[in-house]
């Protein structure tokens, strides 16, 4: 097996030179760099990376935890990472946490014994506490889509509760008075923030918030396909349903043709995430962004500024929702 010395000898330079090449310094010669690459590809050497990070303390790697691994909402913010973090010769390692504490903990515990230089964090079951704690603890951390006030240089956010508003808001702008609300679970943050949001808009203009016109989603399709049969089987009063994520409203609307209702002549939806199918089905969804993609490509950026001291790249940990007009409600 061919070593590092083996490559010095072969490429006729010192040790000092193959390490510094094989570390991306940039005091190498494009010459002498070419040499070197091409003895270690002639004695196929290949860098013992376990090697590496002990004796540079840095594993050039980093972890990253989500939710769920499918649907079409983690897809684009992982690629961003990893896209974001390739492109600066780093390395992301993935696991998912399941919306469970035990798995979203056991992950955690696994990423950081990877030797992970830092993690980025897509959790919803387990406590600000043990956040804290861990953000105290030797391997940093950054939050996608949290948002904790003691680490808030550490968090990667969106101002749920005003796209809650914004929503609503909305809605009511176009003359709707009996409005239902789908949500997602209430044990997640972002769930509370939009219907928190949702409450104050409603107060502004003098409703009175219907506990009985709220079904508690999940965030995905059969959640709001269930929570629309669940309001229309109410015999309530409604024109318009503001569901809590795009995905919901999708169900919602499925739902709506179920019972040969039309959206929006019949009920208006709107959602929230501005994820890309709602954009091609029928009628096109009016909703709220949430640039899950842009907000994973910003963790990425923040590791590479904080961890690996990139001064070229600039972070902005907070995101305003914007508003997308489209034909599901009128």
């Amino acid at each position: 097996m061919a070593t590092i010395y083996d490559v010095s000898v072969l490429a006729g330079v010192s040790l000092a030179t193959v390490s510094r090449v094989m570390n991306n310094n940039t005091k190498v010669s494009d010459k002498t760099r070419q040499k070197v690459l091409d003895a270690m590809a002639s004695l196929g050497y290949r860098p013992n990376t376990i090697a590496q990070s002990l004796a540079s303390n840095c594993s050039n790697s980093v972890g990253v935890l989500v939710s769920q691994l499918d649907g079409p909402f983690y897809g684009p913010m992982m690629t961003e990472i990893e896209t974001t973090l390739r492109t600066a010769n780093k390395h992301v390692i993935i696991a998912a946490g399941h919306a469970q504490e035990s798995q979203e903990k056991d992950s955690v515990e696994f990423l950081i014994s990877r030797g992970c230089d830092a993690l980025i964090l897509d959790v919803e079951a387990v406590s600000d506490e043990y956040l804290i704690e861990l953000y105290k603890g030797k391997t940093p951390i950054v939050l996608i889509n949290r948002y904790i006030e003691v680490m808030k240089d550490n968090c990667v956010f969106l101002e749920n509760e005003r796209g809650g508003f914004m929503a609503t808001d909305y809605i009511l702008s176009l003359g709707h008075k009996d409005i239902a609300y789908i949500s997602g679970p209430m044990y997640k943050g972002d769930a509370r923030d939009r219907l928190q949001g949702h409450q104050r808009a409603l107060s502004q203009h003098g409703i009175m918030f219907d506990p009985a016109l709220w079904y508690e989603g999940n965030f995905r399709e059969f959640g709001g396909e269930e929570g629309m049969r669940h309001l229309l089987s109410l015999n309530k009063k409604f024109t318009a349903v503001v569901c809590a994520s795009d995905q919901m409203a999708s169900g919602a609307i499925a739902a709506c043709m179920e019972k040969g209702l039309k959206v929006p002549d019949d009920i208006s939806i709107i959602g929230y995430d501005n994820i890309p199918f709602p954009q091609y089905i029928y009628p096109k969804l009016t909703t709220v962004s949430n640039p899950i993609n842009e907000m994973g490509k910003m963790a990425a950026l923040w590791v590479l500024k904080n961890i690996y001291h990139d001064t070229n790249v600039k972070v902005d940990c907070s995101f305003t929702p914007k508003l997308y007009v489209r034909d599901s409600a009128k």
